[in-house]
């Protein structure tokens, strides 16, 4: 056995974030246009604050990576369920109540998003292509774009209304511009939730609008923001806007995580009176991507705050970190019976993982080899495994691969070792 200790990593310097209360910017309507919530009937004077859903207690939060002797993660009592993920490596940083079922309101319109721009890879739709108005579309309640029949509108402005500005109508026209009709559409997004292994997510509309039927979890909204800024980033083009105009109506970003963290760049929100103020983000600080999703919060400034908290944590407290590289020698293997006596070893895949920072300091890689083949061995050929550790705890194992061919020697080699050997 050979064991290889990996050099120290940097530790991640912690930028502390000074939270003040916010206020979205205003937007500005044409006379006689409505305002409307996010997921709600048009504003009216002096209304009732909107209801807060009750936030289960649940089990407490964890953090799978950490080792003995880390900070515990946020406890953020004030939100039902939470995800912070490494959009990289997909490693799970921090959770509390990741599997619990939740609205999501309208990030719903992540797998409308999603769904659309795979159409678009598929070149079943082009961003230039001219979307007709339905009435079913214009008539969508909620949030909106304001778009109406007879206009000439984009999937480009479409996906800009409905990520931007959380477009009920958006979403319906980019529905029936994919699929013909929402139906259909919905059950392309209950494919790709399964192909995706959403377990606990089922759609019933492309918008969010409140369904009993309609579910999601943290994790599933962590696991589908993943997926989108991995094969479609453009989508952070759009997210990371903080207004959007059409038809001379300028509206802000529902996200009003953009409004207070230059990091952040998308990517959606939701609300309604049975999901709370629901937040999904994702930022960039020194070169690393993380998710951070909040499900059931109060209020706005409650839920920004929460994400901030998330991201703080997950930035100080990990790392990502080549381990190994394949093709990149780290061990020998012993074959006395073979003709060169040792074989090179290497990573079969290149190792890149999410590890505590403390934990590099101490990150060690183990290789343990099995028998030699009797037939000897090819580029490729597995002959071990690698083991990343780090205090005792296993990070990680990859198969370990010989880089260079060998046979077995000859009779007359081996008798020739055996009577050096003896001697």
């Amino acid at each position: 056995m050979t064991r290889h200790t990996a050099s120290p990593l940097s530790t991640i310097a912690l930028v502390a974030l000074t939270l003040p209360a916010f206020t979205l910017p205003p937007f500005t309507l044409p006379a006689g246009a409505a305002v409307v919530h996010h997921h709600g009937k048009p504003a009216q004077h002096k209304a009732k604050a909107a209801a807060v859903p009750a936030v289960p207690a649940g089990p407490p939060p964890t953090a799978p990576l950490a080792v003995p002797g880390m900070a515990a993660p946020p406890v953020l009592a004030d939100q039902a369920a939470y995800v912070l993920m490494d959009a990289k490596t997909g490693a799970i940083l921090a959770e509390k109540a990741s599997g619990i079922e939740w609205p999501p309101a309208s990030l719903t319109k992540l797998m409308t998003a999603y769904v659309t721009y795979q159409a678009i890879a598929h070149g079943t739709l082009k961003m230039d292509q001219t979307v007709p108005v339905s009435d079913a579309a214009w008539h969508t309640g909620g949030s909106r774009m304001f778009i109406s029949p007879g206009m000439t509108v984009t999937v480009d402005q479409l996906l800009h209304g409905l990520i931007i500005d959380s477009g009920n109508d958006a979403a319906v026209a980019l529905a029936q511009a994919v699929a013909g009709n929402r139906a259909a559409f919905v059950g392309l997004m209950n494919h790709q939730a399964k192909l995706l292994h959403l377990t606990g997510t089922h759609y019933v509309n492309v918008d969010g609008l409140p369904d009993p039927a309609l579910r999601t979890t943290a994790m599933d909204v962590a696991t589908l923001s993943r997926a989108i800024v991995t094969q479609f980033p453009q989508y952070l083009k759009i997210s990371v806007k903080k207004h959007f105009t059409f038809n001379k109506i300028t509206q802000p970003s529902w996200n009003p995580v953009l409004f207070h963290d230059a990091t952040v760049d998308g990517l959606k929100t939701g609300r309604t009176n049975e999901a709370g103020h629901c937040i999904d983000a994702t930022a960039v600080r020194n070169g690393t991507r993380l998710i951070a999703v909040v499900l059931g919060g109060p209020n706005w400034t409650a839920s920004t705050h929460d994400i901030e908290a998330l991201l703080d944590y997950g930035y100080q407290f990990y790392t990502d970190a080549t381990i190994a590289k394949a093709g990149t020698t780290i061990g020998t293997m012993p074959a006395p019976g073979y003709q060169t006596t040792t074989v090179p070893v290497a990573a079969a895949h290149d190792v890149v993982m999410t590890i505590p920072t403390q934990a590099a300091k101490s990150l060690k890689t183990t290789v343990t080899y099995d028998a030699p083949p009797a037939a000897g061995v090819k580029p490729g050929t597995i002959v071990g495994t690698i083991t990343i550790s780090a205090d005792g705890k296993t990070l990680a194992t990859v198969p370990a691969v010989a880089t260079t061919a060998d046979q077995p020697a000859g009779l007359m080699t081996r008798m020739m070792r055996s009577i050096k050997h003896a001697f």
